[in-house]
């Protein structure tokens, strides 16, 4: 077992939740528009962290073969997506741009998905739940901004 680099993933994830852990839901988010579907703000911290033990779990299996290289450079842009949404959503008030970096981190998991499937199978399926969460946690986004048109982009619409 390669311990250095399983701490390396550990931090990494670690430090992405902290993210979630210093800008939580406060009064500016329980004063927004929210769709039905909104999940109860207890949820969040279960999801998180069984998607952050997939993700290191996933990320150890493929760091442990000898073309890791690229598949594990997506890992990295995946997770340091992941540590600005918190920040910009819940700190900055900016669903506006909090949406485009969902949007990106859409990208890098399911591209990182792809190249984890052409190295090790498991390790994809791994990471399915992660997309799955992104995908509904990007529409939440989008519908949340919708619904609150004088937060766009953390202008007031004229």
């Amino acid at each position: 077992m390669d311990l250095t680099t399983l701490a390396a993933l550990v931090v990494a994830a670690g430090a992405a939740a902290g993210t979630g852990v210093l800008f939580q839901p406060g009064e500016w988010y329980r004063g927004l528009v929210k769709p039905a579907w909104t999940p109860p703000n207890r949820a969040f911290p279960i999801a998180w962290t069984v998607l952050y033990v997939l993700m290191v779990w996933a990320g150890y299996r493929i760091a442990q073969r000898p073309d890791a290289g690229p598949a594990l450079a997506l890992w990295a842009a995946q997770i340091a997506l992941n540590a600005v949404w918190s920040p910009t959503f819940f700190g900055l008030h900016r669903p506006g741009i909090a949406f485009l970096q969902i949007a990106l981190l859409w990208i890098a998991v399911a591209a990182m998905i792809a190249a984890f499937w052409a190295r090790d199978i498991w390790s994809a399926l791994l990471m399915a739940p992660y997309l799955v969460w992104i995908s509904y946690a990007g529409a939440l986004n989008l519908v949340i901004w919708d619904r609150n048109p004088s937060i766009a982009f953390g202008q007031r619409r004229p």
